[in-house]
């Protein structure tokens, strides 16, 4: 009979136990609920004090051409992105002054000129990408003449290297502003820097070239 009531005391003295530490178990997770509500909360009133920013509109890109540094610089805004070295009119074909817009994107355009058509490749005068602006057959285009680079020898348009005119492709949309600038304006200095030397230069045709290919 003894020894049953102590197996009973053991047994309510485990119970007990475990209810003190189930109870201090609970307690806890209680605290730890507790905290966390009240740091969420926080949260939400800093949250709510602070002012709403608004995201800010993406720039406008635009490419600014300075014929006489003959130099093509891309812009976001008045942020400079990249500046490239292109080639531009000959004396008696002048790059033309103005504001325009893109029109058009082509991948490997065809050559049309008075008597000479030359399918895309290497031979093509207009290099790999042909960026039009809508203006009597003026564009930005590659070239299968490198050297020319850096002077006034083309027929009105902007030649670049086909690796620059590829990338510069790939970063302007239909719609862009082109601005090409025969005078240094404050803007071109910034720009572009110093006034370059005089333009080197060779006779070029007068007639600007044509272009047929899938529109991108």
């Amino acid at each position: 009979m003894r020894r049953t009531v102590d197996i009973r005391a053991r047994q309510q003295a485990q119970a007990s136990s475990f209810k003190q530490i189930a109870h201090h178990v609970w307690r806890a997770v209680a605290v730890l609920f507790l905290a966390a509500a009240e740091a969420q909360a926080q949260e939400k009133l800093a949250r709510a004090a602070l002012p709403a920013v608004e995201p800010k509109a993406k720039a406008e890109l635009r490419i600014v051409i300075s014929i006489s540094d003959r130099k093509l610089a891309l812009l976001e805004g008045d942020r400079i992105v990249k500046v490239y070295p292109v080639a531009v009119g000959a004396p008696v074909s002048p790059s033309p002054a103005g504001e325009f817009r893109i029109r058009e994107r082509i991948t490997e355009p065809t050559y049309y000129a008075p008597g000479k058509v030359v399918s895309p490749g290497k031979a093509n005068p207009l290099g790999t990408r042909w960026i039009g602006l809508g203006h009597r057959g003026y564009g930005i285009h590659g070239t299968n003449e490198p050297r020319s680079i850096g002077k006034s020898v083309s027929h009105g348009c902007i030649r670049m290297r086909n690796r620059d005119v590829e990338e510069l492709f790939e970063l302007v949309r239909a719609g862009d502003a082109v601005e090409l600038h025969a005078k240094r304006t404050t803007e071109v200095a910034h720009i572009f820097g110093a006034a370059p030397a005089a333009p080197a230069h060779r006779p070029a045709a007068s007639a600007a070239p044509v272009v047929v290919a899938t529109v991108m």
